[in-house]
């Protein structure tokens, strides 16, 4: 079977964001990326799925030049092949960018390379849309399941698990299918250092969309305001101690 896998480049967790004079982007110059953490898990499916059941995988993403570097943390995983839609700028929003990911995998199905099975992350660590797996399989026509926690690839259907209300939910989806997985779905492996080397020489293919058409405008982007920070000392010595105990009592975590 043939998978791909889509992912997005994204701040890495934890960093400081800020903006631009121009409070039209994200200041980018002392952030680390990566992918996000339900990303990195529909990675490690795909690499699971082909090892099960041959194939070959595929990894894609769209965004600047430099997001080739986390399709090749992908490849070190096992992926066989990355695409890069290059494209940057205002309008790449959740509709833009599935069009230019359902385009990608029309042009590649004409070119003989039909996917069996696309996996998302269930959303994206920075935007968290919810929204590029489900418009892509509005596109291509497709079945599509979000929030997946376990997957089975049995006689050419998907069975997907996901958490519900009551229990877990049972989907039962001929392929092909989207299918947008959750962080827990399985663990993720290490990329081996033959896995960075082969994925260091290997060819990105490049993929060079038309710029979306203006939908809605951005006006300006605005840090949310911190919340003010305030210390107390609560003492010296064995007073702070017992001053602490009366705090810790007030506040309920000891019984008066």
């Amino acid at each position: 079977m043939d998978v791909l896998v889509c992912v997005k480049r994204v701040p890495v967790t934890g960093g400081r964001i800020s903006v631009t004079d121009d409070e039209q982007d994200i200041d980018t110059r002392y952030l680390g990326f990566t992918v996000s953490p339900h990303e990195e898990c529909a990675v490690e499916e795909a690499v699971r799925l082909v090892e099960a059941h041959g194939g070959s995988s595929t990894v894609l993403t769209l965004g600047p030049a430099v997001a080739e570097d986390q399709l090749r943390d992908a490849m070190a995983m096992g992926v066989n092949r990355g695409v890069l839609i290059e494209a940057e700028g205002p309008g790449w929003d959740g509709g833009a960018t599935a069009g230019a990911i359902a385009r990608a995998v029309a042009d590649h199905r004409d070119a003989g390379v039909s996917y069996d099975l696309l996996l998302f992350g269930n959303e994206s660590a920075d935007a968290g849309g919810f929204q590029v797996g489900i418009r892509v399989a509005h596109l291509l026509e497709v079945p599509c399941v979000t929030g997946v926690k376990h997957l089975e690839i049995q006689d050419g259907t998907a069975v997907a698990r996901r958490e519900g209300p009551d229990g877990f939910e049972i989907y039962e989806v001929p392929l092909p299918a989207v299918i947008t997985v959750k962080e827990g779905i399985n663990l993720p492996r290490y990329p081996s250092i033959p896995g960075r080397l082969r994925a260091k020489k290997a060819t990105i293919e490049r993929l060079h969309p038309d710029a979306p058409q203006p939908g809605l405008e951005m006006i300006r982007l605005r840090l949310p305001q911190g919340r003010d920070k305030q210390v107390e000392i609560l003492g010296d010595g064995t007073a702070g101690i017992e001053r602490a105990v009366e705090v810790l009592r007030h506040i309920g975590v000891m019984p008066s």
